[in-house]
């Protein structure tokens, strides 16, 4: 995932640009990507994962052509996501700073207090 890193964060500035979606942070693990963003109320959040992953993925194979055919399946991304929502009293900073902490070794994280 780290290796096509680049890729991904120029094609994120495309799709700010494109849709009405801003994406605050990205984190990037080995084998997942955390992303913190904002958007309009008439984009859903599935909206928002499904114009990140069909996006990104063209681009990383419009750039890296033999990638399609190394991967099962020929996809860049699985089907599954996870959606959390952070409200007007939920605490920004701290998903921020999760996000911002992965693929960190974990001899550099800090346990972060939720509660």
């Amino acid at each position: 995932m780290k290796k096509y890193w680049g890729v991904i964060v120029e094609t994120v500035q495309g799709i700010e640009e494109r849709y009405d979606i801003e994406m605050e942070r990205l984190g990037c693990d080995r084998e997942h990507i955390h992303l913190l963003c904002t958007a309009h109320p008439k984009i859903s959040p599935g909206q928002v994962v499904r114009v990140f992953k069909s996006i990104t993925a063209r681009e990383i194979f419009r750039r890296k052509p033999e990638l399609k055919r190394e991967l099962w399946g020929g996809e860049f991304w699985t089907d599954g996501y996870y959606v959390a929502t952070v409200g007007e009293r939920g605490d920004w900073k701290l998903v921020e700073e999760y996000v911002k902490s992965q693929g960190k070794p974990k001899e550099e994280l800090r346990q972060l207090d939720l509660l």
